[in-house]
């Protein structure tokens, strides 16, 4: 643990004095301005590591204020490394870089203020209501429009707490919905910590009730106790099961699995949509719940016709939405993998820094309607 942190403080460190080393030689100041910019620094780098540990903290002003600078650092770091790229181009084609490299310091600080506040107010505010409308071979005239609300991503914790889930309760009950699904990564902390802050999802009202399914951020947090709290809101938590949902003479088959990483932390939970489809009837469309998009092979493979995951959140606030591929098979929206429908939602909340920028959040109401030349 000792050994981690210091490596953590260590790469911190280095990249500090890069960022310090390429920008402020480069800004119209003096020396006391220089100085007080090193000392900027400095207090990013010791503050920067309360970040990761904000849910354990005592103080919130602490947690938010390691976010904030994590965030900021970010933006901070990847501005610099293409300004710096950019003065390396004009060296190697010939060009004076002097005029550039001064101005260019300047234009580095002004886009991540910029990209701060705009992230800041996209995060905060109630997430959209974003519609989409997916067709669904075979669906049955009964289930003609059948409206599913999905939240994601949530991440109640230190900077998402109960005022902000109680507007996005409200919203999404504003849109009287068949069904809700909640697609994981609920909480970041654990149930002693965050059990009034989440009790707004009681609230939540559709048709047919509320599906939850957990993701990896509940496997941190503990997810038995945390199951155990959502079922005593009222909610229900799909574990490698399914539920039947009939409507005007019609059914669909809505089934939720454990996070794709699930068996790591409990290997009871090991995520399983074979298992999911237990005792399920034969010709009755398909519906799976699964936090990660990459659990789209296997619920292929197990026949299933559509499935609803986030986890990505649509890579939160650029660059980073360029990198989840590394992990993901897909970033945000509507995808197919063979005869298998998958839609991403970018989230209802955020993880970490408080900014999003690039990709905003989402409540996200779904009709279902049937494909053409059914």
């Amino acid at each position: 643990m000792l050994r981690s942190r210091l490596t953590m403080f260590s790469i911190l460190f280095v990249l500090h004095l890069l960022v310090g080393a390429s920008l402020i030689p480069y800004l119209p100041l003096e020396l006391p301005g220089r100085l007080l910019a090193w000392g900027l620094l400095a207090a990013s780098c010791a503050l920067l590591p309360l970040g990761f540990r904000a849910s354990g903290l005592r103080w919130r002003w602490l947690g938010w204020t390691g976010l904030m600078l994590m965030g900021i650092f970010s933006s901070l770091a990847v501005f610099s490394l293409l300004r710096a790229l950019v003065v390396a181009v004009l060296v190697l084609i010939g060009h004076d870089p002097a005029g550039f490299a001064e101005h260019s310091a300047e234009a580095v600080l002004l886009g991540v203020a910029l990209v701060t506040l705009i992230g800041l107010f996209n995060a905060r505010r109630t997430a959209a209501v974003r519609e989409v409308s997916i067709a669904v071979p075979n669906l049955p005239a009964g289930l003609e429009g059948f409206s599913i609300v999905q939240l994601s991503d949530i991440h109640v914790g230190p900077t998402i707490r109960r005022g902000y889930i109680e507007a996005m309760v409200k919203r999404a009950n504003g849109l009287k919905p068949d069904l809700i699904a909640i697609t994981g990564d609920l909480v970041d902390g654990s149930v002693a910590q965050l059990r009034e802050h989440i009790a707004p999802l009681a609230e939540l009202r559709a048709r047919h009730g509320t599906f939850v399914v957990t993701g990896n951020h509940e496997y941190y947090a503990g997810a038995p106790a945390w199951i155990a709290e959502l079922r005593r809101l009222g909610l229900t938590v799909l574990l490698n099961e399914h539920v039947l949902i009939r409507q005007n003479d019609a059914e669909l088959l809505l089934a939720g699995i454990a996070d794709y990483s699930a068996g790591m932390y409990e290997p009871s939970h090991r995520s399983d949509p074979l298992a999911a489809l237990e005792g399920a009837p034969e010709g009755v469309v398909r519906l799976l719940l699964a936090h990660q998009p990459r659990s789209a092979p296997a619920a292929l493979d197990a026949g299933f016709d559509l499935q609803l995951s986030g986890h990505t959140h649509g890579g939160q606030f650029w660059p980073w939405m360029h990198f989840v591929r590394l992990q993901q098979p897909w970033v945000a929206g509507l995808h197919r993998l063979g005869t298998l429908q998958v839609y991403i939602s970018r989230g209802t909340g955020y993880w970490g820094p408080p900014l999003r920028f690039g990709a905003p959040s989402e409540i996200t109401r779904i009709s279902l309607t049937a494909a053409s030349g059914r």
